[in-house]
């Protein structure tokens, strides 16, 4: 097995992997049922890790955090691991997904709108005709009782799943993965928009946008009101955290 190697980007520790090592890494560990969580971290993510103590916690003590954005792998690069690719969560969804059904393998779905679940359920089975989906299940926008939750982690467990792919965005996900860690048998993926990507509901950014590191322009144009904050303040953040590191080598791991 690859050993884990990470570098801090900013303040969050990020794994330096390829796609390959990733998609192994998260494939042992469910071939075992081992409960583990994986944090697909992109800008946001980063820059929520140094202002949100909980959060930058759980970031760092997740099995795996991978440079999603394009920002965050050009920081790899440029802290010495220059092969490194960006390692986002629709691809690495669409990855699994490919190789589980040819392993008969199955997963669980867990976030997203239950008309956005019942179009992704139909789309992975028509792509991937081997893919078995123990089960999918939207959860409400407020806090689950203890009941609920509970409920939850044994139906997820009873489903026989071995990877939990979750959309509830960030940092809602990544809480949520590290808060059943140990209770969830499976390894939890939080994939956020990946849902309605593959679903169709959100239009993702054409590959030239992606390559150039500009998917964020394009969710920003598509949903400017809700967006705005998060990818203009975050992105002024997360530019001046970068110059700071590589200048100044102010940045711990």
């Amino acid at each position: 097995m690859h050993e884990k190697k990470t570098a801090a980007v900013l303040s969050a520790p990020i794994d330096v992997l390829t796609w390959e090592h990733a998609l192994a890494r998260i494939s042992s560990w469910a071939a075992q049922r081992e409960s583990r969580y994986v944090c697909i971290c992109n800008v946001h993510s980063v820059v929520t890790a140094g202002q949100d103590i909980a959060f930058g916690r759980v970031v760092k003590e997740a099995d795996m955090a991978t440079p999603d954005g394009a920002p965050v792998a050009w920081m790899l690069r440029k802290l010495g691991y220059a092969d490194q690719q960006r390692i986002n969560g629709p691809d690495l969804m669409w990855k699994y997904c490919e190789q589980a059904a040819q392993r008969g393998e199955s997963i669980y779905l867990y976030g997203g709108m239950p008309d956005t679940l019942d179009i992704l359920q139909r789309r992975l089975v028509d792509v991937f005709p081997g893919l078995r989906i123990a089960g999918a299940y939207s959860p409400p926008f407020r806090a689950a009782t203890n009941e609920e939750d509970a409920a939850t982690v044994a139906r997820i467990n009873a489903s026989g799943a071995s990877t939990v792919w979750v959309s509830l965005g960030c940092p809602k996900q990544e809480k949520w993965m590290a808060a059943h860690r140990g209770r969830v048998k499976a390894v939890m993926i939080g994939v956020g928009a990946a849902f309605d990507y593959h679903a169709g509901t959100i239009k993702r950014a054409p590959g030239w946008m992606q390559n150039a590191g500009l998917e964020w322009l394009h969710r920003l144009c598509s949903e400017p009101r809700r967006l705005w904050r998060r990818y203009l303040v975050t992105n002024t953040l997360f530019m001046i955290g970068a110059v700071k590191q590589l200048v100044f080598g102010r940045a711990r791991q």
